[in-house]
């Protein structure tokens, strides 16, 4: 994982790490905000797409990257192809946000549209893997991905020491993968805990079952839109060992949590980055701590892309009138 950080250093910002009175009140523990938000693209999913690119052969680049994505991993992939400078295709759902399709064709990848579902997405990239003889670069299911994304925890516990806690939102699994492997050999009694919504909480039935379980096929409603896929067998391996516990948040709890950021913190988070947040203020997390010194929670803010002509509050106000 330093390698993947002194890999990606030129290219990737350093993001901050803010703190909220407020919300340290509302929850009682001392909070650092590590804002991914604030990274190229808008999301953590820079860093590992970054590292893929940049680890692959002069031969395996020449011929060009694809990947399929609902938005924040194809517009990291389309960013780091454009630093190779090598061509980038991108799968995306016919539903993804606006703002997201509009990013990766802005940043110079060629976009195929696909029906919003796994085996779709994976058909397609499939039929284009053979057609142009690219490089697959995983969203998570990919060893080089993961050390990327671990790299925002790196930074967070190399500048904030001794945290109790380390709160990260669950999708796939890669960037809960490199931020507990991150955890766990810098600051091993730090606990990482995993965060997903109720609607997708393949994460938390896995790793109460002791086995991988998927979400159920089709169309999947949530505002989370980052936070739908299921963990592969990789992030399943990881998550089962060094992960504490995954709380799952309804999708209120998720729209309260990201427009509470946006009020309180002033910056700009996603459905899916306010997860762990909603985990913090729900109390899924709080309930398992002991009484006396106020503990130090890490919590990732994982992305800021959202399409601003439909908030997520105004979108389910809208559904329910």
């Amino acid at each position: 994982m330093q390698r993947a950080a002194e890999r990606i250093a030129p290219h990737a910002h350093r993001t901050p790490v803010l703190t909220c009175t407020s919300l340290e009140r509302r929850v009682g523990a001392a909070l650092f905000f590590k804002c991914e938000c604030f990274q190229k693209g808008g999301a953590f999913k820079f860093r590992g797409a970054t590292n893929a690119v940049l680890s692959l052969s002069e031969a395996e680049a020449a011929r060009g990257v694809l990947t399929h994505s609902s938005g924040n991993h194809g517009a990291a992939v389309a960013l780091a192809a454009a630093v190779r400078g090598v061509p980038a295709t991108v799968v995306m759902p016919r539903d993804s946000a606006r703002v997201k399709l509009a990013a990766v064709a802005g940043y110079g990848a060629r976009v195929e549209l696909c029906e919003p579902t796994a085996a779709a997405r994976q058909e397609t990239a499939d039929r284009l893997l053979e057609e142009t003889g690219a490089t697959f670069v995983h969203p998570f299911d990919d060893a080089r991905v993961i050390a990327g994304q671990g790299t925002a925890a790196l930074e967070l516990l190399g500048e904030v020491a001794d945290l109790d806690y380390l709160l990260v939102p669950v999708g796939g699994g890669g960037l809960a993968s490199g931020t507990a492997l991150a955890a766990a050999g810098l600051s091993p009694r730090t606990r990482v805990v995993g965060s997903e919504p109720e609607a997708v909480d393949d994460a938390a039935r896995s790793l109460a079952a002791g086995r991988r379980l998927m979400n159920p096929p089709g169309p999947t409603r949530t505002v989370a839109d980052g936070l739908k896929t299921s963990l592969s067998e990789l992030t399943f391996g990881i998550l089962s060992a060094h992960l504490e516990a995954v709380v799952t948040v309804s999708e209120e709890a998720i729209l309260a949590a990201t427009r509470l950021v946006w009020e309180r913190m002033k910056i700009v988070i996603e459905p899916s980055a306010a997860v762990p947040v909603a985990a913090l203020l729900g109390g899924g997390v709080t309930a398992g701590w002991s009484a006396g010194r106020a503990p130090r929670v890490g919590v990732i803010l994982s992305g800021g892309n959202l399409d601003l002509d439909r908030l997520p509050w105004q979108a389910t106000e809208g559904d329910k009138s």
